[in-house]
């Protein structure tokens, strides 16, 4: 057995890119398992050939993601290495798994089997009977964490060039042990749960529950803060290219050269994503307080929204208005009184 980590890889080739993005799958799910299977497939494959394996197994099913993500990678980077399915191959249940495992001895408490876990940097997926249908919700139970927070407490997140850097007090070198840090603070309180729905790369609809505390709190601080020291064609482009990042990234095209290029954008972005977000948690709730950052746009000296304007004058607003207004004004001179044909 060899346990293989690649975690801070993992952040550096990945994840802050997801942050820089503010990606979440239709607007819900942080990619929490999509993300990670691209990576274990890599690891795998690079594993594989170092130790001469003469086959690769994975466990997926034949109705998901996981088995296209896998297969992918798998015939990129190991073409000559054949892979197996058993479970897939065989249309295993989880039942005739479980009854498996008993015949062979494997005792353990089976109720917990119920539920399908991913835990992962980056959040967890949680799959039951519950995310099979489309009305019915997942049960407290469900969730790996449990909430035993009843207070309200805050939280400043402190962001460097787009990265997590530190929370209150606290700095920290490696911005994946921020992560791990906030995940324990946030799943306290209930934070990031949700259930997604969204289109499976093998054309089904699909339906997962998550919990993601540390994910959504700095994908939302982040966002947060990046709407004071970005410009609008900033944030404009950054949303469209994020958005072909995420799906490209689900349907596990990782290694798809364009990717390259979109990380090399959202990267030259981040230079002024410097500064701290406030945030308030409760429990199954957060709310974001404010921003401070020395990049910050909305600085007062230039003028206050709804207020007085301090760097140009009234004449200067008016001529900007009418030349605004020019091209709709030549185009109703133009063709007012012109039917339609």
């Amino acid at each position: 057995h060899k346990t293989i980590d690649v975690i801070d890889e993992y952040y550096q080739k990945c994840i802050r890119f997801l942050v820089y993005g503010n990606i979440l799958k239709n607007h819900t799910y942080p990619l929490s398992v999509s993300a990670e299977r691209v990576f274990q497939a890599m690891a795998i494959a690079d594993a594989a050939l170092k130790m001469k394996a003469d086959y690769i197994a994975h466990g997926s099913t034949g109705a998901g993601n996981d088995q296209i993500r896998f297969d992918m990678i798998f015939a990129i980077l190991v073409p000559d290495i054949p892979v197996l399915t058993p479970i897939r191959d065989q249309k295993l249940s989880r039942e005739q798994e479980i009854a498996y495992l008993e015949k062979n001895g494997v005792k353990m408490d089976w109720k917990k089997a119920v539920y399908s876990i991913n835990q992962g940097l980056w959040g967890t997926s949680i799959g039951g009977k519950e995310t099979l249908t489309s009305d019915k919700t997942l049960p407290e139970k469900a969730y790996p964490s449990q909430v035993i927070k009843d207070d309200e407490t805050e939280l400043e997140l402190n962001f460097k060039q787009g990265q997590i850097k530190g929370i209150n007090n606290n700095s920290y070198k490696n911005p994946v042990e921020a992560i791990e840090a906030l995940n324990v603070t946030g799943s306290e309180y209930g934070i990031g749960r949700g259930v997604h729905v969204g289109d499976t790369i093998i054309g089904i609809k699909g339906r997962v529950g998550f919990e993601a505390a540390a994910p959504i709190l700095i994908l939302k601080a982040h966002e947060a803060l990046e709407k004071h020291v970005l410009t609008k064609w900033q944030i404009y482009w950054k949303e469209q290219l994020a958005n072909w990042y995420g799906m490209l990234l689900h349907e596990g095209q990782y290694l798809e050269p364009v990717m390259r290029n979109i990380e090399s954008f959202l990267e030259d972005t981040q230079a002024t994503v410097n500064g701290s977000v406030k945030i308030k948690l409760a429990p199954r709730r957060f709310e974001i307080i404010g921003i401070e950052s020395e990049n910050d746009l909305m600085n007062s000296k230039f003028g206050q929204y709804g207020e007085m304007p301090s760097d140009w004058t009234s004449d200067d607003a008016r001529g900007f208005a009418k030349i605004m207004a020019n091209q709709i004004s030549i185009f109703r001179k133009v063709n007012n009184g012109k039917k339609k044909s």
